[in-house]
């Protein structure tokens, strides 16, 4: 519905009509020489003509006219513009099932509008570029078709492609169509067991895991450039094998196939020495004997500790195996660790020794009671000739 309004001011009873855009009276003062029921009389008064035109169509758009009739005549104008909605939008898909890679396209149209509309692309939350076709039908009204051509990738798969219609007559206008992808399986394998290295005599354990679409319906265990163990037991997408040795090293490769293509992953196995126990380490001895002639200083022996090797394990690590600390490694920053202290232990007992020791001397004898130093010399038991024989020694 649109009203149309006719004011005057300071009005001297000139008459008031309104006229449509062909010139035809609509109202003159209160009467309708139209007949249009669609046109009513809202108000009339000396300073307003209003009139309400319902069920609007493209036909009423134009110039109307409120006319007074004084010397000379007057007359102000007003525009009506029609809007049409476009209807619903169609969405169109090229291919109904898209394999991955593969270039897809889709067209969207917003038919018999006016003014013509704005169609706009969403893949997601993501918005693509399309090529717009205007049309100006013969009902003055637009058509309007967006093309939209895109690559798809397994990540599309599920994914809506919306078309949204701006136009001025309508809001939140928009269809939507949602992807479906064909793509060829992934696969990774998990080792189940052990969760550590694998050693001889210990059992392995390994599941493929994959996902495509459509599910793959073939799975393959193979050695690559040999066989698979005669007793690996293979029980759909998992492989067991019992009582490892290093004859089994190699990559076992997990294939899995559906109508798309096929994938693969790989398992490097590498074999290590069962785990030996490794030596304990011994505590060096230290031996201090004190000799005691003239002079006698404590002697210090020490005996050798033996060294402790760790166990010898190969350092490759099978690609795809967890890796975790050898014991041989610790093994030999304990022993390095030991003989630092037993070093040490050494230095600091030579180091009190040279600064501690015992001294005995034969001083001569009688020579208490002696009343000079020359008696007491004559009277030294022993006696001066044998001074030679008496030495002191540091040791």
């Amino acid at each position: 519905m649109a009203i149309i309004s006719c004011r005057v001011k300071n009005n001297d009873d000139s008459v008031i009509q309104l006229l449509n855009p062909n010139r035809q009276t609509i109202y003159f003062r209160d009467m309708r020489p139209l007949k249009d029921s669609r046109f009513q009389l809202v108000n009339f008064s000396d300073n307003e003509l209003r009139v309400s035109l319902s069920n609007v169509s493209l036909s009423d758009e134009g110039r109307y006219v409120c006319q007074l009739y004084t010397d000379p005549p007057q007359e102000a104008y007003a525009e009506i513009t029609v809007l049409i909605p476009p209807g619903n939008p169609i969405i169109e898909a090229r291919d109904e099932v898209l394999s991955e890679g593969n270039e897809t396209e889709m067209t969207c149209t917003a038919m018999s509008s006016k003014p013509a509309a704005i169609i706009r692309w969403m893949k997601g939350d993501k918005e693509l570029p399309g090529k717009p076709k205007v049309e100006l039908t013969y009902d003055k009204m637009y058509t309007v078709t967006s093309r939209l051509t895109f690559t798809v990738s397994k990540e599309d798969d599920g994914v809506p492609v919306i078309c949204i219609v701006d136009h001025p007559a309508v809001k939140d206008f928009q269809a939507q169509k949602y992807l479906e992808v064909q793509y060829k399986p992934e696969v990774k394998i998990v080792v189940e067991f052990p969760q550590g290295l694998t050693r001889e005599g210990e059992n392995l354990e390994l599941s493929c895991k994959f996902r495509g679409k459509p599910e793959p319906q073939r799975v393959n265990w193979l050695k690559v450039d040999d066989d698979v163990p005669s007793h690996a037991v293979i029980t759909g997408a998992d492989l067991y094998i019992e009582n490892l040795n290093k004859s089994y090293n190699g990559t076992y490769r997990c294939v899995a196939s559906n109508s798309i293509g096929e994938a693969y992953d790989d398992y490097t196995l590498y074999v290590y020495d069962a785990p030996t126990t490794t030596p304990k380490s011994t505590t060096a001895t230290t031996t201090t004997t004190i000799i005691t002639t003239t002079i006698s200083y404590p002697e210090i022996n020490q005996d050798t500790a033996p060294s402790t090797e760790p166990a010898a394990h190969d350092s490759r690590a099978g690609e795809g195996a967890p890796r975790t600390v050898d014991h041989a490694v610790i093994g030999g920053v304990v022993a390095v660790v030991v003989f630092a202290m037993l070093c040490l232990l050494i230095v600091l007992g030579r180091y009190f020794a040279r600064h501690k020791g015992t001294y005995f001397t034969h001083e001569a004898k009688g020579a208490d009671d002696a009343a000079d130093a020359d008696t007491a010399i004559i009277n030294a038991e022993g006696g001066h000739t044998n001074s030679d024989e008496k030495k002191e020694y540091y040791i």
